[in-house]
This record gives C-alpha cells, structure tokens and sequence, in this order.
C-alpha cells in the first residue's frame, strides 16, 4: 500500500492577545462584532468547499467539551461527518458515531494511525495538544485566525513550548468581520519527517 502524503495543520482561533478562552474555558468574547470594509467576504460556498478538504480532526477533552455546548446550544456540530479524535484520559460521553475518545499518545496517533489514512489532518485544540503536536514535531502548519479582540487574560494559544519555533508566512488575509487569518509553515522540530 502506498503511503499518503500527509499534512497536519493546527488551527485555532484566538485573540489578538493570544488566548484561546477565559480561564474558566468560557469563549463568549468570540462572539464580538467588527467591520472591516475592506476586508475579503468569506463566501459559504468556498468555506463549504474548504471544510470539506479536511479529512479529520483532533482536539483535547476541553476542546470537544467545548463543541458539544455549542451543539448543546442550538449552534451546530462544527465537525460535519468527519472522523474526530478525542485526546482524553477521563471517561467522557460520545456524542456521535464519528467521535473516538483516544487515551493513545500523540505521536503514535499522529504517525502510526492518521498520517498512513487521512491527507488533511487538522488539530483544532486546545493548547495543550497544539503545543505538544509542535514541541514533538508533528505539524506541518500552523493556521490562525486572530479575532478583533484583547480579552487580557486566559488559557493560551499554545501551552509550555519550551523553545523557539521558526515560523514562514504563507498566506494572511483580512475579512471584512475583522479576523486575520494567518497560515504559516513551521520549522520541523522534531527529527521525524513525513515526506511532506
């Protein structure tokens, strides 16, 4: 069986003072309005089509805790059908088929079952496991998108990363809601390479 060439992205969205949540875990301040007229308009169809070129998606327990009050509230299960993995060593509710909790560790995850499987792998949160997929060498790129707030305090973009990571811009756009999107490739830490 041929290897896929694999790309695991980290995407999250932040503030602009680099937090993810309050530190209750709490994200009420994403929901801040802005307006940027000369922004680019995010077209539901390109989103639709961008969402449907992830093949799967990992995130921690606070993460998925997190998503499931947003489908609690009424806002959706923003993974689609998509495989989701749950980094987790508590016993949580599965909430749907495609959700597998996963007490395995990242690096076997990421190398040894999602890379030989899915192309477009994405980890979606939180900081603990971004920074962990970045301090192991996991990712091939790092995705933010800055939200038009300062909220001054709160649980980190990335957590502990205990050196620096070199970073190559590769795209940033405005949109017209306020948010920068940044995507930028990262420097491999790690001594694994993955043929990407």
């Amino acid at each position: 069986m041929t290897a896929l060439r694999s790309k695991v992205t980290i995407h999250m969205a932040a503030s602009l003072d680099g937090f993810i949540a309050r530190t209750d875990g709490s994200t009420d301040w994403m929901e801040a309005e802005n307006e940027f007229p000369d922004g680019e308009s995010m077209d539901p169809e390109f989103v639709r089509d961008f969402l449907q070129s992830i093949d799967c998606y990992v995130m921690g327990s606070r993460t998925y805790e997190t998503a499931l009050a947003f489908d609690t509230k009424g806002l959706g299960w923003a993974y689609g059908d998509k495989p989701v993995f749950v980094l987790t060593t508590r016993a949580l509710a599965k909430s749907r088929d495609t959700v597998e909790l996963v007490s395995d560790d990242l690096t076997n995850l990421i190398n040894e079952r999602l890379r030989p499987a899915f192309r477009n792998i994405w980890i979606v949160g939180g900081s603990a496991v971004a920074g962990e997929a970045i301090r192991r060498g996991l990712a091939d790129e790092l995705r933010y998108s800055v939200l038009p707030v300062l909220i001054g305090d709160g649980i980190r973009f990335f957590d502990r990363l205990e050196q620096d990571v070199a970073l190559h811009l590769l795209e940033a756009k405005a949109y017209k809601n306020g948010i920068v999107a940044l995507r930028h490739a990262l420097a491999r830490v790690g001594s694994s390479q993955h043929g990407v």
